[in-house]
Order: structure tokens, then sequence, then C-alpha cells
């Protein structure tokens, strides 16, 4: 569907404790990039699943799971230190509720994610591509936003933050024109944007962009029922 890739592999060297999670826990948290991934045989329960699109170093990931041991999560991610990073906050955390497919998002949505099946969607400061002919690698436009509609079951949310105030305004556009999502902040004193979410650590990203002086911009969409 898309040739178009939202990201770049950037080079990255992995630590020394980053590499060892990898190299030995990636077996266990790690599932392959195969079709028809069942999400009860994967975390062994029935519990709602998060989907997490470009969690980075993970530790906001690590901290939610183990705030929701009854919630379970599948993070999304290409950056192999921050995917080692991540299963080491899994092992120091002794965190049972989170699975990594280490490969691109659109793809996994489209080949490995069933209909009506996510509890939720997480996108957490997603690369901005702030300049404009750099636009079209943006992640949240139509029609992925179509697709994140389509795999949400009915009552579940997308939730989106980012620093970039050009992102957020296009990103808000984007899903209010999405069919099947819609805005439970619309019309609010904050414009469309969704007020913040206690429950989401901040971490030194979002902590960076707030020393720059950046807005942070909250988008928060549920599927109709």
């Amino acid at each position: 569907m898309y040739g178009i890739k939202s990201y770049v592999i950037r080079a990255g060297r992995m630590s020394d404790a980053q590499k060892r999670s990898y190299d030995t826990l990636s077996s266990r948290f790690c599932i392959p990039f195969v079709p028809d991934v069942n999400y009860n045989h994967c975390f062994g329960n029935e519990n709602p699943v998060t989907i997490e699109i470009g969690f980075g170093m993970g530790i906001a990931t690590a901290m939610i799971a183990e705030a929701n041991p009854q919630k379970n999560y599948l993070g999304l991610e290409v950056h192999k230190p921050g995917i080692g990073r991540l299963l080491w906050e899994i092992e120091k955390r002794n965190l049972q509720n989170i699975r990594i497919i280490e490969h691109d998002a659109v793809e996994v949505l489209e080949t490995l994610i069933p209909p009506n099946s996510a509890a939720g969607f997480h996108i957490f400061f997603p690369d901005p591509w702030p300049k404009k002919r750099h636009h079209k690698r943006r992640l949240i436009t139509r029609p992925f936003t179509d697709m994140i509609a389509e795999k949400l079951r009915g009552g579940g949310y997308l939730y989106m933050v980012t620093d970039w105030e050009d992102y957020g305004n296009w990103a808000l556009a984007e899903l209010s024109a999405t069919p099947g999502l819609c805005n439970p902040h619309e019309g609010g004193g904050l414009g469309g944007f969704a007020p913040p979410q206690e429950w989401r650590p901040r971490t030194k990203f979002e902590q960076k962009g707030i020393n720059k002086k950046h807005e942070i911009r909250e988008l928060y969409f549920v599927k109709e029922q």
C-alpha cells in the first residue's frame, strides 16, 4: 500500500547491556514477522492489546505496562538499540505483558493485525518530518489513519503526542477526516486537542522538546461503537 517510509533507520551503537538483552531475550519477547499473529498465543491470555508504534527507547512503554498488568502491549520498532533497551526494562521490571515486533509498522498492520482487534494505539512523538517536501513521509496521514481505524475494535482509541505545532495541526485534520473515528474533545477549550493524560510518563525526549519551548500537543480519538 505504501512505497514511502515514515522513518529512516539511524545509525546507533548498542550498549553492552542493550546487546546482551537483545541477544538473550529477543527470542522470548520478540514476535517474528509472520502472517496471522495470534495475540492470545503470544501473550498467553485474552487481555486487551494496545499497539505502540515507534516506542523509541521504550522506557515509557515499560512504565505504562508495569502500571497496567491486566493489559497487553505490542511494541513496533525498527531501531535495535531501542529494542535492546526495552528488553532490558522488561527483564529489570519482570514484565510479562509486552511483546515486540521488529518490523515496519505499516507492513505489520497490513499483514498481521486483524480488523477490530486492537484496544488502542499509542504513537508518541513520531518523526515530524518538518520540511514541506518531506510531509509525504508523515505517518499520521490518510489512508494510514483509515487502516488504524479498521484495526481498532469498537470503543478503542488512538492516542498521539507531538511537540511540533505544525504536525499536531496536520494530524488533527487527518484524524478528524478519518471515517469511524470521533474526537471526544472536539469543541473543547483546546481546539480539538486532548488534555494531558496523567497516566502517560514524561520521557527525556519530551523534556528536550519542552526545554526548546515546544508546546506539547495531544490527540485522543475513539472508534465509534
